[in-house]
Formats: structure tokens, C-alpha cells, sequence
């Protein structure tokens, strides 16, 4: 805001609300958090791998672990890739979003097609060749563990406490079958984020059409509205992922489309409010007057006066959405091969003995994490009040 106390010139209310959102502290440490989770989950193959990620042999150049790269890691790079050159580009947000979409479409359509890694993996091979000298030289990841290494070459490994073993370095310790405990944190923050974002992104993308629909509509369409978000709202989350997971293999695909339909009543009430609102101000009517379409009037005109809130609400259904994977992978209903962090935690009290680096480094990071969110919702929170804005 200026000091005559209008907008600046060029910035629109959601943008002056997350500017003034990440001027506060606690936003800015929870972003720093989320920061270092999205490079981890980007980053993963060239952090954690036992696979090589250059090596000669005979004098030849050859990269293991671009041998072993799956279609998802690409995607998520592509992912990171377009993100930044879209951030670079002076265009308007639709066309960026729209542009965005469709180079990812095209991505992973090219990569599922095309990107076909071996299906048998023998991680020791790399181990032995490089202590029987058949390497020129080799350059590994900075954890030269897999998240799915159970290092079968040495032996029978299991539980080993950070530091623990004088023959091999793992900084967090190892799990149950023997896998470097910090190698699956890296590589579980994708199924954090993915989880929390789409799931969120589900809910959210129905919360808005439901809610603006019975916000601008009012009437039977509101009344019947209500009812579906009534309905919805007594559905329990976790009770229905139990059900699915007991009858069904755990599948996380599904598990975001169960957290995501079952909650978005919420958001469909945030901005109904916000609907019923904005629907009685002079230029959502001058809007209504010109006889512009109703998916402009929506869309274009209210909507974006309307977010603000929804964004406060988004920042706390991420969270519940890790909290319930981590929940499910913690009462050993969650996913069985793949890295969580629930699942990690689950093993800190499976053994007879209490594994306190498999209770304090996975739950650290799922106390850090929903507190991260924590702090940008109750920033988000703080910046949309009228009040502690005027007291600030």
C-alpha cells in the first residue's frame, strides 16, 4: 500500500496480501523449510543413489545413474525446469499456467513413452567393481546409498544407530532391513510434498467451483449446496482410507484422491462466504450489467478478490494431508516398499528395543514440516486481517 493507503500500482490484493504475508518471520522460516524439502524431493537421485553418478571405465565415460533414472524423476525436474523459465518470462499469470500445463503434459507423455530404466537393480555390483579395482575413477552421490540399497553384500545389516558402523558412513543410521536412514528421508519428501500438494489441490479445485457456484447463485442452488458439504463433512478421512487400504493394496495415487473429494467442504465454504459478499458490489453488478459471461464474472472478477482466505485454509489442509500418509504409514497401512517418513517412525517401536534415531529424525521432520505450513497459514492469517494490520 502507499501512504495515501492505495494499492500500489501494478499489484493486485493477492499479491499485496503474500507480500505482506512473507515479511513476517515465521513465513519466512516455513518457506526456508519447504525450500529445502523441494530441493531434496528435486534433487533426489543426484543426492542419494548408489549408483554411480559418473564413472570410467577403461578409459570410457558412463553414467549409472542416468541409466537408472525413472520417468517421475524427470517429470519432477522438467517440473523445476519450466517453473523457472515461466517465473522468467514477463507474461500474464493464465499464460503462464496454461503454458506450463501443456509443456508438462507434453513431458510426461515423452518420458512415460520413452523412459524405460532397468527393471533388475544389483546396487553391490558398483561396490565390488570399485574395490577390485575395475574403475578408473568414480564419482558418487553425497549419500552413496539408494533408499532401497539393503546393502545385502555385507551381510545382515538391520538396525544400526548413526555412526554406528566402523565400516560404512551413515549419518542418520541405518532402518530394519538395512537401508541408509537419511537416503529414504530424501527421497520420502516427495511423497510428503506430492501428497500434501495434490491432495490440497483436489480439495481446493472443488471447494472453488461447489462454493463459488453457491455464493453466486444463492437460492436452491446454495440450499442444496449446503446439504452436499453437510454430507461431506460428516464422511471421516482417515476412517475412509483405513477401509480402502484394508481391501485395496495401499496406493498413494488413490490415497490423494480420497484425501482431496473428502475435503473440500472447507474451502467450498470460505468462498461461498466470500461470494455472497462480493456478489452485491458494484463491479461484480456493473460485470452482471455488460452481460459478460458467467464464467468471466467468476472466474475473472470475483474470484481473485475472493482467494485471499482460501490460501490461509490451503496452508492448513497440506498439513493435515501429510499428518494423515504419515498416520497410515505409522499403523503400517501405508505404502510397503516405497520411503515415508510414517513409515520410518512405525519402526522405532517395532524392535524390542527403542530406536530413538527412527523416532527423532523422521518425526522431526513431520513436526517440521506441518509446523512450516503452520506458520505460512497463521502468516496468511495475520496479513488478510483488517485489524492486526491497522495495529501493526
Amino acid at each position: 500500500m502507499t501512504d495515501s493507503g492505495l494499492p500500489e500500482k501494478g499489484s493486485g490484493y493477492v499479491a499485496q496480501i503474500l507480500r505482506d504475508t512473507f515479511s513476517r518471520w515465521g513465513a519466512r522460516l516455513g518457506l526456508l523449510w519447504i525450500g529445502v524439502l523441494i530441493f531434496c524431493a528435486v534433487f533426489a537421485p543426484l543426492l542419494a543413489n548408489s549408483h554411480p553418478l559418473l564413472l570410467s571405465q577403461n578409459g570410457a565415460w558412463q553414467s549409472p545413474m542416468l541409466q537408472f533414472m525413472t520417468p517421475n524423476d524427470v517429470i519432477i525436474l522438467a517440473l523445476l525446469l519450466i517453473t523457472i523459465i515461466l517465473l522468467l518470462i514477463p507474461w500474464a499469470l493464465r499464460r503462464k499456467v496454461m503454458a506450463g500445463l501443456g509443456l508438462l503434459f507434453v513431458v510426461a507423455t515423452l518420458s512415460v513413452s520413452f523412459i524405460s530404466p532397468p527393471q533388475l537393480t544389483i546396487y553391490e555390483q558398483y561396490r565390488d567393481n570399485q574395490n577390485t579395482g575395475q574403475y578408473d575413477w568414480v564419482v558418487h552421490a553425497p549419500i552413496p546409498y539408494s533408499p532401497k540399497d539393503y546393502l545385502r553384500d555385507d551381510g545382515d545389516t538391520g538396525l544400526e544407530s548413526p555412526l554406528g558402523s566402523e565400516e560404512r558412513t551413515h549419518w542418520l543410521g541405518t532402518e530394519t532391513d538395512g537401508a541408509d536412514v537419511l537416503s529414504r528421508m530424501i527421497h520420502a519428501s516427495r511423497i510428503a510434498l506430492a501428497i500434501g500438494f495434490i491432495a490440497t489441490g483436489i480439495a481446493m479445485f472443488i471447494g472453488l467451483i461447489l462454493g463459488g457456484l453457491m455464493g453466486y447463485f444463492s437460492g436452491w442452488v446454495d440450499m442444496l449446496g449446503m446439504r452436499l458439504v453437510e454430507v461431506f463433512e460428516a464422511v471421516p478421512t482417515l476412517f475412509l482410507l483405513l477401509i480402502f487400504v484394508a481391501f485395496f493394496s495401499p496406493n498413494l495415487y488413490v490415497m490423494m484422491v480420497i484425501i482431496g473429494i473428502t475435503g473440500w467442504s472447507g474451502y467450498a465454504r470460505y468462498i461461498r462466504a466470500e461470494f455472497l459478499r462480493l456478489r452485491q458490489q458494484e463491479f461484480v453488478q456493473a460485470a452482471i450489467a455488460c452481460d459478460l459471461p458467467l464464467k468471466s464474472i467468476l472466474f475473472r472478477h470475483m474470484l481473485p478478490n475472493g482467494i485471499a482466505p482460501i490460501l490461509v485454509a490451503a496452508s492448513f489442509g497440506v498439513a493435515s494431508a501429510i499428518l494423515a500418509e504419515a498416520t497410515l504409514s505409522f499403523l503400517g497401512l501405508g505404502l510397503v516398499d516405497d520411503p515415508s517418513w510414517g513409515q520410518m517412525l512405525n519402526q522405532a517401536v517395532q524392535a524390542s528395543t527403542f530406536n530413538w534415531w527412527m523416532a527423532v529424525f523422521p518425526g522431526g521432520a513431520i513436526f517440521l514440516t506441518v509446523f512450516a505450513y503452520t506458520l505460512i497459514g497463521e502468516s496468511l492469517r495475520d496479513a488478510i486481517d483488517p485489524h492486526i494490520s491497522k495495529n501493526k
